[in-house]
């Protein structure tokens, strides 16, 4: 079975929400809320991907210095096994956009359990509704 690392982030804004993002039509998992993030390329650390990620997708910048680790989520989906190194962000420029036809929404930690999510990010939650 194939194995995808892909590499997400919890920013956190000032009032302790946290950004999720929807899965837009065509991609698999359409209309499913997420952490933003993305497949780590061969040539790329985890955070790299993420700070990559964050401009392409939301148009905000951040450092590695600013990306703390949290957890990380392992998941096998049929056709392939997900590792997915999550990180918690306070801090970055700029104000982020959907570049990429997503809906984003600001969530408090104890409301995450009403957004459906893809299987590999909701043992996520209770994580981060205890770290928050």
């Amino acid at each position: 079975m194939k194995l995808v690392l892909v590499s997400a982030v919890a920013l956190i804004d000032v009032d302790g929400r946290v950004l999720l993002a929807q899965r837009p039509e065509g991609k698999s998992m359409a209309g499913l809320w997420e952490f933003p993030g993305g497949k780590v390329e061969a040539h790329e650390t985890p955070e790299a991907a993420l700070i990559r990620e964050l401009h392409e997708e939301l148009g905000i910048d951040t450092w590695a210095s600013c990306l703390a680790p949290l957890t990380f989520a392992s998941h096998a989906y049929p056709d392939f096994h997900l590792l997915m190194p999550v990180f918690a962000c306070r801090k970055w420029q700029g104000v982020p956009q959907p570049r990429e036809g997503q809906v984003l929404k600001w969530v408090r930690a104890a409301d995450l359990r009403t957004y459906p999510m893809p299987p590999a990010d909701l043992p996520l939650i209770p994580i981060l509704r205890d770290w928050l």
